[in-house]
């Protein structure tokens, strides 16, 4: 049987044999589904639209940057400064810069005004602060860039660096522009960047806390990060809850444009963070995630970004209540885990016309995540589902290309997490899962095309299904093989959109 001239070939749902233990372990089937028409008016909708990305350009941060006030130069003690209290809280991490500096530990802060590494290097002693070489500087104290102060990195700066031996990081508590330049973790001893060893061995990094601008254009950043609380690489985050409430500081933001991101713990973090944009740069080589915003950030723009070689977990990640987002125009390639994740109750997010390849997991994967929308998508040749769905409902698929994956080309299932380390309470879950699937194709997956475990409903129109690379023909296995014929009649025969739903679904409406 053909379909717009192609082999339809074998959709399956909830079938053991195919997926083999992971499916076996998982499955709950469910008797008694319905094959019916659908209204294919109310699956129609219009090519999604994303914001403007015209103004993001190194020209608009410029225009940012007031230089019309020379700010100062001070050096503090650590202690007792609400930039730094994350840092030094408890006594074995005040023991870390007290071994490091081998004193009470200082801090170099900016102050009232425009500040750059060349007016560092001045108001410092090399001790401190030096220029190493032309447009080289070396800060071997952490620097702070204080409420109403900016410090801006720019195109005379050929590195900034920070010591490693000597405890040196950035916090940004203003305005912090590194634009046309290098920021670089430094390892003075071996006279190059701090290369990542372990998880736990310090290494500087950049945070941007509640309040703050980050402005990054242009510009290469290396080696930050380390298995530590707010030091992960560079990060944009509300303070911690305490500090919160007492400081009263509005969401951080920022825009991270047209750089490079390498060999940092997280590539890109980010806590209740809001209209952060992430645009046009290449994440390689990071350790646990390229892209990482998480709990409670809204509205950004994560686009056209490269993002590949990730070697512990994923390329790209939202996870806790992450919504209104914006996933668009990437590519993401070669990471350990899954190229994309939408994770932890994460909604509302359009995740449209990204490249997501030979990734050694899934291609993309929801997890307890509803009410979001994928759209022309090419996923092509992962090592598992092309995309996975667990535990989320309305999730509407459209236009995508899922194809050469090593197991189904969409993958939905539901999972009890209630025996796994998950915190309830701080992130709820349902064993619900339905889909949409509108358009696109599913070509030449190692397993199935499809393959959905226990759905409250799923809606097919206008999708390819072709055979996948362990079988030929027509096929439906498991709970739905009674229904075959019906389904191609409707999908295929006469070109209908397909509703298949549990008989019970449809009693409890009665009721």
């Amino acid at each position: 049987m053909l379909m717009g001239g192609v082999v339809l070939g074998a959709l399956q749902f909830a079938a053991p044999w195919v997926q083999g233990a992971e499916l076996a372990q998982e499955l709950k089937p469910i008797k008694n589904y319905t094959v019916s028409t659908a209204p294919v008016e109310q699956l129609h909708l219009e090519t999604p639209k994303v914001p403007d990305l015209s103004g993001y350009t190194a020209q608009a941060v410029e225009a940012k940057i007031d230089r019309s006030k020379p700010g100062r130069v001070v050096v503090r003690r650590m202690v007792q400064q609400d930039a730094l209290k994350d840092f030094i809280g408890g006594d074995e991490r005040l023991r870390e810069w007290v071994k490091r500096q081998q004193a009470m530990p200082q801090a170099i802060f900016i102050e009232g005004g425009h500040v750059t590494p060349q007016d560092l290097a001045r108001a410092l002693p090399d001790s401190q602060f030096s220029e190493t070489e032309p447009g080289v500087y070396l800060a071997r104290l952490p620097v702070v860039v204080a409420q109403g102060a900016n410090l801006e990195i720019g195109k005379d700066t050929k590195d900034f660096r920070l010591s490693q031996e000597r405890g040196a990081f950035l916090v940004n508590d203003g305005k912090l522009f590194i634009t046309q330049s290098q920021l670089t973790a430094w390892n003075e001893a071996k006279k190059e960047p701090a290369w990542f060893r372990k998880p736990d061995e310090f290494r500087p990094f950049l945070v941007s806390w509640g309040g703050s601008e980050l402005y990054i254009v242009g510009s290469k950043v290396t080696s930050l990060g380390y298995n530590n609380s707010k030091s992960y690489g560079v990060s944009i985050t509300q303070y911690t809850p305490g500090q919160a409430k007492r400081l009263k500081r509005s969401a951080p933001t920022g825009w991270l444009l047209d750089s490079e991101f390498v060999d940092h713990w997280y590539g890109f973090y980010c806590f209740e963070a809001e209209n952060v944009v992430i645009k046009g740069n290449t994440y390689r080589d990071n350790i646990v995630y390229g892209i990482d915003p998480h709990d409670r950030s809204h509205g950004l723009i994560i686009a056209h970004n490269t993002v590949f070689g990730t070697r512990k977990k994923h390329g790209i990640i939202i996870s806790r209540e992450v919504d209104d987002s914006w996933i668009v125009h990437n590519k993401s390639y070669d990471n350990k885990l899954s190229g994309i994740v939408i994770d932890r109750n994460s909604v509302n997010n359009l995740v449209a016309w990204n490249e997501v390849y030979q990734n050694h997991s899934d291609g993309i994967t929801l997890y307890e995540s509803s009410n979001n929308l994928l759209w022309g998508n090419r996923i092509v040749n992962n090592k598992r589902h092309g995309i996975r769905v667990r535990n989320s409902v309305n999730i509407r698929l459209y236009e995508n290309l899922s194809a050469a994956n090593g197991l189904t080309g969409v993958y939905g299932h539901i999972k009890d997490l209630s025996n796994t380390d998950r915190n309830i309470e701080l992130d709820p879950f349902d064993t619900k899962v339905s889909l949409i699937l509108v358009g696109g194709k599913l070509a030449g997956n190692a397993s199935s095309p499809l393959s959905i475990d226990s759905p409250l409903s799923v809606e097919l129109y206008r999708v390819e299904l072709l055979a996948p690379s362990k079988s030929t023909g027509i096929s439906f296995a498991g709970i739905l093989g009674e229904k075959q014929d019906e389904i191609l009649d409707l999908m295929v025969r006469r070109q209908q959109a397909v509703l298949i739903d549990p008989v019970e679904s449809q009693a409890e409406l009665q009721d």
